[in-house]
């Protein structure tokens, strides 16, 4: 009987992992490249977005021609908002601050000091499909912050990583992923809340979800690791998942009943909530 939390590639997954490679499949440079940038930075040397979304569009150039292996671009950028393909009128800041459109999929969201963003530039052999490779962003993430003590999943219907309710507290998103696939090759990825401002979202409807809450690694912690560290700790998940080898997928979080959670707006008040319920 399958274990059902065994994941691997539609097609041809049991040849490829045994040595054999199926007829289509591509002659693409061997392992995974990792570039850092801004990790350590003090204030006003952090990444600028748009420098970094056009070097983006570069590697992934070299990447899907197969001039260049595989590679991750790991930063921590200066304050922004994006919005993806998705994002809503009423999900952006009621406060003028600029929003820069981008071409992932997903919602509105924030990027900004103390934040580890992930871009995967990763080409996808046939039968590796780019839910698949999102499942495999968020297991490495599940996997990094169970080494932490953070016991995180999926919520069913919803890309990011996620903590459970606990009863008081809504379900809180720790880390959002939005990814565009070009010529079998993707780009964006990943967004890790380490020690972010988390005020920075209350001005937008993060993801277009309304009924949870953003957290981070410090708000459930009390304290986080530096970019730097979380960067190297993560650095052998993603090698690992992003090999496309078979894996055991993490459980999904347990779904618990909450308070009615509103998110705080600009035009609106933070909701009255039971004591504890917001560290």
């Amino acid at each position: 009987m399958t274990d059902q939390n065994v994941r691997m590639p539609k097609s041809e997954a049991s040849r490829i992992v045994a040595g054999e490679r199926p007829a289509d499949w591509v002659n693409h440079p061997a392992g995974l490249e990792v570039e850092r940038h801004c990790l350590d930075a003090a204030p006003g040397a952090l990444y600028d977005y748009r420098a970094g979304w056009e070097h983006q569009r570069r590697v992934l150039d070299e990447v899907c021609h197969h001039r260049a292996p595989d590679r991750v671009i790991l930063c921590q950028h200066e304050s922004v908002y994006t919005a993806g393909r998705r994002t809503k009128d009423e999900d952006r800041p009621l406060d003028g601050t600029p929003v820069i459109d981008v071409d992932r999929g997903g919602d509105i969201t924030w990027h900004g000091p103390g934040q580890l963003v992930g871009y995967p530039i990763v080409f996808l052999q046939r039968g590796v499909g780019v839910v698949d490779h999102v499942r495999r962003l968020e297991e490495a993430v599940i996997r990094l912050l169970a080494d932490y003590g953070l016991a995180t999943g999926r919520v069913p219907g919803r890309t990011g990583v996620w903590l459970p309710s606990d009863g008081l507290r809504p379900e809180r998103k720790i880390c959002a992923i939005g990814v565009r696939c070009a010529h079998r090759t993707t780009m964006h990825g990943f967004a890790l809340n380490v020690a972010p401002d988390l005020e920075r979202f209350d001005t937008i409807v993060p993801c277009g979800i309304t009924d949870a809450d953003v957290t981070s690694i410090r708000r459930e912690l009390g304290s986080a690791p530096s970019l730097e560290r979380v960067a190297d700790d993560l650095e052998p998940r993603l090698r690992e998942l992003l090999a496309m080898r078979p894996y055991r997928m993490s459980p999904d979080i347990p779904r618990n009943a909450h308070p009615r959670f509103c998110r705080p707006r600009a035009d609106r008040p933070s909701p009255r909530t039971p004591e504890g319920a917001r560290s």
